[in-house]
């Protein structure tokens, strides 16, 4: 997945500011205790990283 597509998925899904704040500030256990933003920065595939955001606060599975 392409960092635009996630950018869209992100603020489509949370909003932009909630989605930006959810990428840079909240502590994915799934993402080696990272936030999504320092995960993409490490090199984790952003589908990965939408996944785990997704799981994390109940978006429904179609949505994924």
């Amino acid at each position: 997945m392409r960092l635009t597509e996630f950018s869209e998925l992100l603020h489509t899904e949370f909003g932009v500011a909630r989605g930006d704040t959810l990428l840079a500030d909240h502590v994915i256990l799934a993402l080696g205790g990272r936030t999504g933003a320092q995960a993409i920065e490490a090199g984790v595939d952003p589908r990965e990283v939408w996944r785990a955001l997704c799981a994390e606060f109940d978006v429904p599975r179609v949505r994924w």
